[in-house]
C-alpha cells in the first residue's frame, strides 16, 4: 500500500466545516498520482510513451466527513491487473485509525496516438504490485439509468474544470452532479460511469432524476451523448 499523512484544510471544507465530498475524491487522486510518481512511472513517464491510465469507473463510500483540522491518511494499491484494465483500491483513515471513506475505481490504459485502449506492458505496472482487495460492498460498474430524466440548464466546460491531460478532471463531474441537487444532500455513497471525455469549450447538458434512493445525474454533450454518469446515494443535509 501506499499512503501519505496529511490535515484536513479549511480549503477542503465547506460550511459545515467538514469536507467535501470533492475534496475526500481529490484526496484519493492525488495518492494514486503520487504513488505512480514515487515508483516512476507517473504523468513524464506516460506522455513519453504516448499512453494514460483513464479512469472508467467510481464507487466511493463514505462513512464519515472529517472536520477541519483533523488528521487524516489517505493509502491506496492497486488490487488487480487484467487485459486492459486495472483496479484500485483507496482509504481515508482518521487519527484513531478508524476509516472515513473508501473506494473501489478502475481504468483503462490508453493509447493517446490511436485514441483506444492499449494493453499495459509488463513494465508498465510491474511496480504497483497487487494486493488483497478492501472488504467493502462491491457495486456493479454499470448505473441502471430511469426511465425519465429532467433537462438541466446546459453550461461550458470551462478552464478550471481541465486537467493534465488537456481533459475535463474525473472529480469535476462529481461537482457538476452536485451543482445540480435541488437541495442539499449527505451524499453516502457515489458511483461515476465514465464514457468519454469533454474538453474546453464543449458543452455540458446534464439530465436528473431524484428517486427515492438515490439521485442520477447524466453529464450529457449538445447531441445527447454522455460524457459521464453519477449516482448520489444519501439523505437530505440538515
Amino acid at each position: 500500500m501506499y499512503a501519505f499523512d496529511s490535515r484536513v484544510r479549511f480549503s477542503e471544507a465547506d460550511h459545515h466545516e467538514t469536507i467535501t465530498l470533492p475534496g475526500i475524491i481529490n484526496y484519493f487522486q492525488d495518492c494514486s498520482i503520487f504513488h505512480s510518481e514515487d515508483i516512476g512511472l507517473g504523468i513524464d513517464y506516460l506522455k513519453e510513451k504516448k499512453r494514460a491510465w483513464v479512469l472508467t469507473s467510481w464507487q466511493i463510500i463514505v462513512d464519515r466527513y472529517p472536520r477541519i483540522g483533523e488528521k487524516i491518511k489517505v493509502g491506496t494499491w492497486a488490487t488487480e491487473f487484467n487485459g486492459l484494465y486495472g483496479h484500485r483500491n483507496f482509504c481515508m483513515w482518521d487519527e484513531k485509525g478508524e476509516r472515513a471513506a473508501c473506494a473501489n475505481s478502475i481504468w483503462a490504459f490508453m493509447d493517446l496516438e490511436r485514441g483506444r485502449p492499449a494493453k499495459p506492458l509488463p513494465e508498465d505496472i510491474e511496480k504497483y504490485g497487487t494486493e488483497a482487495p478492501l472488504e467493502m460492498e462491491y457495486a456493479s460498474r454499470k448505473i441502471r439509468l430511469p426511465e425519465e430524466l429532467e433537462e438541466g440548464t446546459a453550461f461550458p466546460v470551462r478552464k478550471y474544470h481541465i486537467d493534465t491531460n488537456e481533459h475535463v478532471n474525473n472529480c469535476q463531474y462529481v461537482q457538476m452532479a452536485l451543482e445540480t441537487l435541488r437541495e442539499e444532500m449527505l451524499v453516502r455513497k457515489v458511483r461515476v460511469e465514465y464514457k468519454r471525455s469533454a474538453v474546453l469549450g464543449d458543452m455540458i447538458c446534464p439530465r436528473t432524476a431524484r428517486e427515492e434512493e438515490r439521485t442520477v445525474v447524466e453529464l450529457c454533450n449538445a447531441e445527447g451523448k454522455p460524457y459521464a454518469v453519477v449516482e448520489l446515494t444519501g439523505e437530505k443535509r440538515c
